[in-house]
């Protein structure tokens, strides 16, 4: 099956888009690219610790 990439808006603080901003010059990479990869280490994190179940799991 063919995984086709979401667009999701999201509203930061201004220090968080600071730090976003200068971890995208870093990485050479545009600040949407590098918020996808923080929300993936996110989710991946949320997941090893538990946090997020697994998603064949129903969730109330």
């Amino acid at each position: 099956m063919l995984e086709v990439a979401k667009r999701v808006y999201v509203t930061l603080p201004d220090t968080v888009h600071a730090d976003l901003e200068r971890w995208a010059k870093v990485r050479d990479q545009a600040i949407a690219t590098v918020a996808a990869i923080a929300i993936e280490l996110a989710i991946r994190d949320a997941k090893d610790r538990g946090e997020l179940p697994p998603a064949d799991t129903e969730v109330k």
